[in-house]
């Protein structure tokens, strides 16, 4: 029976992407295969994790009554059957997202599922991972989202969104980095420069500031 290494499931309120605001169930599987220096759930990538079969982790999250899921990490197309939770999740009608650090490629994901895809920049310490070749495989309903730390992050993800070759069809958030860059100078960069992006705050730091996981 399929399975798979499982940090935490929780029920809470959507922090980010173009679903900020709404209930959602979240499995956050353990491991990444990235080290990035600003990393906000790290616990993820050193905790082992329990092995969950796949329905007991469909099990777990029915009470809550959400019409919203999200796998997340750590890093979770590092395991063989999170497309196949993904199948399962859509097949009992919740709505899908997948949470990835862009490194893996991201066509293993069924339809509809929606593919929030991150790119790493260089405060990350991660950028050389970012596997580009994803871009082909995006469509409308996936995201991209970008951390931003400092000024030097922004003219990064400025310059990744003129290149030719960058998703349009796809939304695209830049998310200002807890603690690195305030929400206001991010805001004023894209005002700036008319930058076609979505500021996206992490609504749950401001729901539950000192909170760290289960959020």
């Amino acid at each position: 029976m399929p399975s798979l290494l499982v940090n935490e499931i929780f029920h809470s309120i959507q922090g980010e992407s173009t679903r900020a605001g709404r209930p959602c169930s979240f499995i956050r599987l353990a491991g990444c295969n990235l080290e990035c220096a600003w990393c906000d759930t790290r616990y993820s990538l050193t905790e082992t994790g329990r092995d969950l079969p796949l329905p007991l982790i469909l099990e777990a999250i029915r009470p809550h009554r959400a019409g919203l899921a999200e796998i997340t990490g750590g890093e979770p197309l590092l395991q063989p059957a999170t497309p196949e939770l993904a199948r399962r999740l859509l097949a009992e009608g919740y709505e899908v997202l997948v949470e990835t650090n862009g490194s893996l490629d991201v066509s293993v994901l069924p339809y509809p599922v929606a593919r929030i895809m991150d790119l790493k920049p260089p405060s990350s310490g991660m950028a050389a991972r970012n596997r580009l070749a994803n871009f082909a495989h995006l469509r409308h309903g996936d995201e991209i989202k970008i951390g931003i730390a400092d000024r030097m992050d922004y003219d990064w993800a400025r310059t990744v969104l003129q290149d030719e070759g960058f998703p349009r069809a796809v939304t695209t958030s830049l998310s200002p980095i807890h603690g690195k860059v305030a929400p206001a100078t991010l805001a004023k960069w894209i005002l700036d420069d008319a930058l076609p992006v979505r500021l996206n705050l992490q609504l749950h730091r401001f729901i539950w500031p000192d909170i760290e996981r289960g959020v």
